[in-house]
């Protein structure tokens, strides 16, 4: 790996033992230009792109009058009988590492740098499961991100390239919470499970016979035209009784996720993932996680 990657080294590194997804967001007082530049100037130092990958939300680069391509709300792709919400977000950091303590403590240093300007509204805490030293297994127990991209075909995947200083290097991400029923899917039987999927839960194989609806064939990258690959960074939530993933997919424009959020929701021929029959999207938000220049994150195309 570069010394001095473009692109914030964490979107490329396996996923951590465990994180955090905070999101913040402007006070209802309002904030002005200056004190957010002034608190991104704050948070900056802290932000490695490593223990803290950085994601701007469109509203904040719109309230610094600053452009980023391509880049937009998340859209509310309900329909077909699926709900699939938009809560749009303003800044998100996920914090990483190999101890919620020290997470906890990382947490309270970005959000007191980033106030009085911003303020917490969500926070999730996450975890590897069944962890391979490759892949983790999802709480349902299929293994996520088989079909990662890897090597050069991930950073091709994942990052902007040919769009000029203070964009290349760049990525843009979709972040979702997904709540599992997990009563639901403890009621399916093992091949109908593994049918819902698309895959063999045991060994990982793919299920050539799998229905339209399985979420392997509803997903599946090199289908779309053009072919829509993505790297996926999603980890295991829960709170109380209550869990499920917390899906990140970093890609080099939005066009990937959107081709296969589409699909998933029916939008595309009337036929949605069965995934929706064991899990639902809480919320849904797009981010733009920043380049880095020299070891620190590159801000120009913010105007900072």
């Amino acid at each position: 790996m570069n010394v001095n990657p473009l692109y914030q080294p964490g979107i490329l590194e396996p996923v951590p033992a465990v994180a955090r997804y905070v999101n913040f967001v402007l006070p209802e007082r309002g904030t002005g230009v200056e004190e957010v530049k002034e608190a991104l100037a704050r948070l900056s130092p802290l932000v490695d792109g490593s223990d803290v990958v950085l994601g701007i939300g469109p509203a904040l680069v719109a309230a610094l009058d600053a452009q980023v391509p391509g880049l937009h709300e998340f859209p509310d792709f309900s329909g077909h009988g699926v709900k699939v919400p938009s809560t749009p977000g303003t800044l998100w950091c996920w914090v990483r590492g190999d101890d919620l303590g020290d997470l906890l403590h990382h947490t309270r240093k970005v959000q007191k740098a980033l106030a009085p300007a911003f303020v917490v509204r969500h926070v999730v805490d996450s975890f590897r499961h069944s962890w391979s030293g490759t892949h983790g297994r999802d709480l349902t127990g299929y293994e996520d991100g088989t079909e990662n991209p890897e090597g050069e075909a991930a950073e091709e995947a994942a990052f902007a390239h040919g769009m000029g200083p203070g964009i290349d290097g760049s990525s843009y991400v979709a972040v979702q919470q997904w709540l599992h029923d997990l009563d639901a899917f403890e009621a399916l039987t093992d091949e109908i499970a593994n049918q819902h999927i698309g895959r063999d839960r045991v060994t990982n194989e793919e299920l050539e016979d799998s229905p339209q609806s399985s979420h392997v064939k509803r997903t599946a990258q090199e289908s779309f035209d053009p072919e829509a690959f993505l790297l996926r960074r999603s980890m295991p939530w829960m709170m109380s009784m209550q869990a499920g993933l917390m899906f990140v997919a970093f890609g080099k424009s939005l066009y990937a996720f959107e081709a296969q959020m589409r699909r998933m929701a029916g939008q595309e021929d009337g036929v949605t993932d069965a995934i929706f029959r064991i899990s639902k999207p809480v919320n849904g938000a797009y981010y733009w996680c920043p380049p880095m220049r020299e070891g620190k994150l590159d801000l120009r195309q913010l105007g900072l």
